[in-house]
């Protein structure tokens, strides 16, 4: 006997008299399921949605990585803000960015595509090919129905960029391609706009919602007698609930309402950058068009390329970058990196607890990609460029769990000896939303002509287009 599919945009429908219509969406049944409740009754993927998040200028390994692998690490220094998430968080440490060319920090960012750069002329690059937040929301936009309003959206935090860097690598990390950067928006209310602009308030109607149940009651019946026993009660506990919302005269605003405007411009012109209050104005626009599904695609520009932003807010008056570059001055980097993730954590605390249109948090659904443009700032290395993330991307990728693929350096050692490729870590994103995926990227494993001084070279690594991490991927990958 074949399964009875209902199309997740089914509504019930009544009379409310001569001139008037209820309609009354349901939730989330089975019905709407494919027969392995991984994607809906159309063949349509459940939504998922991905955000990178960017940070300059790399961390203090020795104080990022942990000490232990597995499903049961414990967070170091620099994962420590992450604590409320850490049933989520994933780290990615020991890899090798194969790009073929070292300048400072452009290799770095080719981390977030797989591509090498491209027109590279002194401190001038290009992207070499689309990143990954961009193969994903092609995927998305061609798999999806409905699709989002928008395919993805690009914000930033600090708007003090690099003067040192030209092209167009260091200041973007959306790319389509070597020449469609897609630049970040500094300015919340501008975000606003672009995303709930065209949003209307709607007329009062609390009126017409008294006899909604009513109207539809029929309508649900009729689909009760075609539907197993689980949704039959799911579509009972739903109408119940929306009545004793009637009984109280007004029901909740919609899920999907546009948020109110929000306050914060970013001011260019400030000497001290609000850092953390622009972070959380992006971070709640961003969840509230994910949960809306206006787009399931975003990035965030926290601190861009190359870090000479400083941390005022924390009381540091000398720029991130030249921090990095003092060997003094490594505990204010490792201070500058905490303070990072914490607004990292900020973004992740908002998405816990936001709901998708399926009624799910967003970390369950979704997953964040965090990482830099290298791994230590002090010598502008992309030997064990470190990933995290966090989310499970609906069960896709696994829950806690920090894969290495060489052993932990230490602060004593020095050593940047790292394994595997960089684009695995991408692969493996992308196999979370695109099962069919192959590669990523363009990079082979390469050795880099005494980039690595004194210290040996890393074990030969394998392409993304061979190899995944097997170790953060989850169960199964049929989506």
């Amino acid at each position: 006997m074949s399964k009875f599919a209902l199309s997740r945009r089914h509504i019930l429908r009544g009379s409310l008299g001569t001139f008037a219509t209820a309609t009354v969406g349901l939730p989330l049944l089975e019905a709407m399921l494919n027969r392995n409740g991984t994607a809906l009754a159309d063949g349509s993927p459940l939504p998922k949605q991905f955000i990178t998040y960017f940070i300059g200028n790399g961390f203090r390994l020795e104080r990022l990585e942990p000490t232990t692998t597995g499903d049961n690490f414990a967070l170091s220094e620099e994962l420590a803000p992450l604590v409320d998430v850490e049933e989520y968080l994933k780290i990615a440490t020991g890899l090798q960015n194969w790009c073929r060319t070292q300048v400072t920090h452009h290799e770095g960012m080719t981390a977030w595509s797989g591509y090498s750069m491209t027109e590279l002329s002194g401190l001038y690059s290009k992207s070499g090919g689309p990143t990954i937040d961009q193969v994903i929301a092609d995927h998305i936009e061609a798999t999806s129905t409905p699709k989002p309003l928008l395919r993805s959206i690009q914000v930033g935090v600090s708007r003090r960029w690099s003067v040192m860097d030209s092209g167009t690598t260091m200041f973007a990390v959306s790319h389509r391609g070597p020449n469609e950067a897609l630049y970040p928006e500094f300015n919340p209310q501008k975000v606003w706009q672009t995303l709930f602009s065209e949003f209307q308030d709607k007329p009062d109607d609390s009126a017409l919602r008294l006899s909604v149940i009513d109207a539809v009651r029929e309508d649900a019946k009729k689909l009760q007698g075609r539907l197993g026993k689980i949704d039959k009660e799911r579509i009972e506990a739903h109408l119940d609930g929306l009545r004793e919302l009637e009984e109280r005269i007004n029901t909740e605003p919609p899920s999907c309402e546009a948020p109110d405007q929000p306050t914060e411009t970013n001011d260019p012109n400030t000497s001290v950058e609000p850092l953390t209050s622009v972070n959380n104005a992006m971070a709640d626009l961003i969840c509230a068009a994910m949960a809306c599904d206006v787009t399931r695609v975003a990035s965030v520009f926290f601190l861009g390329g190359a870090a000479e932003a400083n941390y005022a807010e924390i009381g540091q008056t000398t720029a991130h970058h030249n921090n990095t570059h003092d060997g003094g001055a490594q505990e204010e980097v490792h201070q500058g990196v905490v303070y990072s993730m914490q607004r990292l954590a900020d973004l992740c605390t908002r998405m816990k607890a936001t709901v998708d249109v399926t009624g799910q948090n967003l970390l369950d659904t979704g997953v964040i990609l965090a990482g830099s443009d290298c791994s230590v700032g002090l010598t502008h290395t992309v030997s064990r460029q470190p990933y995290i993330l966090i989310g499970k991307a609906r069960d896709t990728l696994k829950g806690k769990y920090h894969y290495q693929a060489v052993p932990r350096m230490t602060e004593d050692e020095g050593s940047y000896n790292a394994a595997g490729n960089t684009s695995d870590c991408l692969l493996t994103v992308l196999k979370a939303f695109n099962p069919a995926a192959t590669s990523v990227g363009d990079m082979e494993p390469h050795g880099l002509q005494g980039w690595y001084g004194t210290n040996n070279p890393p074990n030969q690594g394998v392409s993304g287009s061979d190899k995944i991490l097997p170790d953060l991927t989850g169960t199964a990958f049929e989506g």
